[in-house]
């Protein structure tokens, strides 16, 4: 790619310039898309030459791609294009049931698990009253042995056997049915964060990373809240889709 390939845009009427760093943005997500995933970048020295602009520069636009779960960067190796992000459909049914459904592999590994007493923001999103015993299950869930997404599902009741039949299962919904609890409808909200320490680690990102926060609701058919849950997913990863007819 020659240096012509970015250009600095003029003001045109209205329309603002755009910054220089975005200038070769655009010009990187077009190399990019000529690549497969895996395929890396030239060195940054090169790739600056290439675009015709400084090596800062450059970074910010990297930066940014690598947010966005375009490219995937390596200290000391390189900047190398992101595989595409794995779709997960919003329904009624559970993770591992939907990413499983696309041929992907899903386990879970049990970070935490206890029976504490419900704080006021717990009762209220649970609507039970303050001090009750709840259920409370932390997981780290992983495909295809990627780290995707750290939840924290919490019940209104304690479940004696619950942890060692969500690990026999892999999955909370298929426990919960043979439990006798059927979950008929959800409410889910979302919202970004910036991962934590502690959620860097377990996701395997830089703590600051924007991740995707997920707040589900689950009711019963007699409209019991039975479950909610905190979802925490890596939003260089992962996109979501919600259906739904007129």
């Amino acid at each position: 790619m020659s240096t012509s390939s970015v250009r600095t845009a003029s003001a045109s009427g209205d329309r603002a310039p755009q910054p220089r760093y975005f200038q070769v943005k655009l010009a990187l997500e077009k190399r990019i898309a000529e690549l497969e995933p895996g395929m890396s970048l030239p060195p940054e020295r090169k790739l600056a030459t290439e675009l015709g602009t400084s090596r800062t520069t450059l970074r910010r636009a990297l930066a940014e791609l690598t947010a966005e779960g375009v490219l995937s960067s390596t200290q000391g190796s390189g900047n190398y294009v992101a595989p595409p992000k794995l779709v997960h459909v919003r329904q009624l049914t559970s993770f591992s049931d939907d990413l499983g459904a696309a041929g992907l592999t899903v386990h879970s590994e049990i970070i935490d698990a206890d029976q504490p007493s419900a704080d006021a923001d717990l009762a209220t999103h649970l609507d039970i009253d303050k001090g009750a015993p709840v259920e409370r299950l932390v997981r780290l869930r992983i495909v295809n042995d990627e780290p995707l997404a750290l939840e924290t599902a919490c019940l209104p009741i304690p479940l004696d056997g619950l942890v060692d039949a969500v690990t026999t299962s892999g999955s909370l919904y298929a426990t919960l049915h043979r439990f006798g609890i059927e979950i008929c409808d959800v409410e889910d909200s979302v919202q970004t964060a910036l991962a934590t320490p502690d959620q860097g680690r377990h996701l395997k990102v830089a703590t600051g990373t924007p991740l995707l926060l997920i707040e589900r609701t689950s009711r019963d058919a007699d409209g019991r809240i039975v479950e909610w849950t905190r979802s925490f997913y890596r939003g260089d990863r992962v996109r979501f889709v919600a259906r739904g007819t007129l």
